[in-house]
């Protein structure tokens, strides 16, 4: 294995890792909050999944961007690419948008999810708002996403 490889596995890792951890913090908190709203009014249980489940999709993102990393340096599709070190730091730099973004932007919007389940538990008529309040959070993890797409897209793999 070169260094260029392993730098480019390194960026792989991290995009899928910190997204994912993320994600894992957020639907953790999310849960949290959920259970005691379920513990009160078990009829609410649908409501207080779907605001439980939004923080996840940043480990989705982040093992898009992990996959099309290593698609990208020839691990996948039996490629036989030379992978310089140059080319292992760009795609490094690359990933690291998604592993960011899906860090903070995952453990965020479990904490607006976990606020928004007491408008579950309080108004559920007004359940729609809280789901939106947690989708802006997502916003930053889908920029993260597109600009790990475009790096990638801009780096050349001989």
């Amino acid at each position: 294995m070169t260094i260029g490889l392993a730098l480019a596995i390194l960026g792989a890792a991290l995009a899928v890792g910190l997204a994912g951890i993320g994600s894992s913090l957020g639907v953790g908190i999310s849960g949290e909050a959920a259970s005691g709203v379920v513990s009160e009014d078990p009829e609410k249980f649908g409501k207080a999944l779907l605001l439980q489940a939004l923080p996840s999709t940043q480990g989705i993102y982040g093992f898009l961007g992990a996959i099309m990393a290593i698609q990208k340096v020839g691990l996948l599709g039996g490629g036989e690419f030379t992978i310089t070190p140059e080319i292992g730091w760009q795609v490094l730099f690359a990933c690291l948008p998604i592993a960011i973004a899906g860090l903070t932007s995952g453990w965020l919007q479990g904490k607006v999810s976990a606020a928004g389940m007491g408008v579950i538990a309080k108004k559920p008529s007004e359940s729609g708002k809280p789901i939106i309040f947690s989708a802006m959070v997502e916003t930053y993890a889908v920029i993260g996403l597109l600009a790990t797409i475009l790096l990638l897209n801009g780096i050349t793999v001989s």
